[in-house]
């Protein structure tokens, strides 16, 4: 099921490819389809949890209270955060040579990073400069897109030279 799965994806990948082979690689194309579908997938979620789920009130938890922005945060990431490792393991990065469990590893760290960012970049728009959050958060995701393409492609799953 897994196998059928890639293949319809990178099928479907490479239809869209095609039109535009003459200005961009597949790798990048993969990167920029499969990375804008998570995001998108992630933005999405991110604002039905921080307005129906959470329905912008604090999260109250026995240890503390998340703001609703936070908490959507958390929600949105739970669930794009494997598809995310699936995407760029398996259709973008196919070719590296590193094993999975290396991978997996500096995907994780990567993603630490990433969501470090995310939580001060979120906070720094909405508390600081008073952006409404799913704005705040489409400017996040600009800025640590930006930074994680370059971390995935020379360091999570690079292809190591022999």
């Amino acid at each position: 099921m897994a196998n059928r799965l890639k293949q319809l994806v990178i099928s479907v990948l490479d239809f869209f490819y095609t039109p535009v082979q003459k200005w961009i690689d597949r790798q990048t194309f993969r990167y920029i389809a499969c990375g804008g579908v998570n995001n998108l997938m992630d933005i999405l979620l991110y604002f039905i949890a921080y307005n129906f789920i959470f329905k912008k009130e604090i999260v109250h938890t026995p240890l503390i209270s998340i703001s609703p922005y936070i908490a959507a945060f958390i929600f949105s990431f739970v669930i794009t955060f494997p598809t995310g490792f699936y995407l760029m393991r398996n259709i973008v990065f196919s070719g590296s040579s590193l094993k999975g469990r290396v991978q997996l590893f500096r995907y994780f760290l990567l993603v630490v990073v990433c969501v470090l960012m995310n939580y001060v970049f979120i906070k720094l728009f909405v508390e600081r400069f008073e952006f409404y959050p799913t704005i705040a958060k489409i400017i996040t995701t600009i800025i640590v897109v930006s930074f994680s393409y370059l971390s995935q492609r020379h360091f999570t799953f690079k292809i190591e030279k022999e």
